[in-house]
């Protein structure tokens, strides 16, 4: 994956409030005799399968509460539901309850003994891009560690933590026993900077940070007004590529069509990605942040429609003429 430069003040932080281990332990146990399955990933709207380690899921939060999900999700994705798994675990409902910020997936992933992970990023997980990936451990032992951007950590259960895991690092379980981390993404918001130690107020106070706005409920009438087609750089849709706006470029067709229930973009490849309304006809990628939108403008003289890529304040505009569609 593409390595990228962190504006974080450290590879991970600590956060409120102090969990109780044990009750953790018990929600988890409740699903421990299922055989979970395979750790899964999710790019341009695809969900592929890892099968080359013993790195196991259980999802409680999922695209569309399906539990069978157990990729994080992203644009192309239904909406974050609640999965089955979740009923039968009364106080990780709670904990995740408390945390402030629009939830994305929740999943117990369970790495296996001898298990070494290879080195990564996960692209643009990281509050810049308006992400946060959070990490509550259920069970560990000391030969389980995680290598943070050359940081060695041992997480330990009732503890909750931040990782910029935009950052290159490697898990690896060296030990007889398994190691199990309840892991949240979640969008960014004001609120949830106040988790955060006190020495990371000035980041989230300073340019660094993309903060989300909530969506909003949108009528017949303005996504009837909002179908057209546009030509756009092909990559627009593709989150983990680090494209340009501008500048000669691979072109491709899209469009914004009306499924019934909500707006969604159409790709050249004909997949639909669902989108959310934030007022102003301007509308971010559902399962994704603000870090791209899309701001219609169809009833003047040139229809247009404006594209927008974001990292924290900084944002890239292009405005490409609309057709209107019936």
């Amino acid at each position: 994956m593409n390595t990228i430069d962190s504006s974080t003040p450290a590879e991970a932080a600590r956060l409120l409030p102090e969990l109780d281990a044990e009750r953790l332990l018990a929600d988890l146990m409740t699903a421990r005799d299922h055989l979970w399955d395979e750790q899964s990933s999710h790019e341009n709207g695809r969900v592929s399968r890892w099968a080359e380690q013993d790195w196991r899921c259980l999802p409680v939060r999922s695209p569309g509460g399906d539990k069978t999900r157990t990729d994080p999700g992203g644009p192309g994705s239904a909406e974050f539901a609640d999965t089955e798994w979740l009923d039968h675990m009364p106080y990780v409902r709670e904990v995740l309850h408390t945390i402030p910020g629009p939830l994305y997936a929740a999943r117990f992933l369970d790495l296996g003994p001898g298990v070494v992970g290879y080195r990564h990023c996960d692209t643009k997980f990281a509050p810049d891009w308006g992400l946060a990936r959070l990490h509550i451990p259920v069970i560990t032992h000391e030969e389980a560690s995680l290598d943070l951007d050359g940081q060695m950590h041992r997480w330990q259960p009732g503890e909750f933590w931040f990782g910029d895991f935009s950052r290159k690092h490697q898990i690896q379980n060296l030990g007889p026993e398994h190691r199990v981390h309840l892991v949240v993404d979640v969008l960014v918001t004001p609120e949830l900077a106040r988790l955060f130690p006190a020495d990371w107020a000035d980041y989230f106070d300073g340019p660094d940070v993309l903060y989300n706005r909530p969506g909003v409920a949108t009528t017949d009438q303005e996504r009837k007004a909002a179908r057209c087609s546009f030509d756009a750089p092909e990559h627009l849709l593709e989150i983990e590529v680090f494209g340009s706006l501008t500048g000669a470029q691979p072109q491709a067709g899209f469009g914004i069509v009306d499924t019934g229930t909500e707006l969604a973009v159409r790709s050249p490849q004909d997949h639909l990605f669902p989108l959310v309304a934030l007022g102003g006809n301007e509308y971010r990628l559902v399962g994704w942040s603000e870090e791209r939108t899309i701001t219609t403008r169809l009833d003047g003289p040139r229809p247009e429609v404006e594209l927008t890529y974001r990292k924290g304040r900084e944002s890239t505009r292009l405005v490409v003429p609309a057709t209107p569609t019936p």
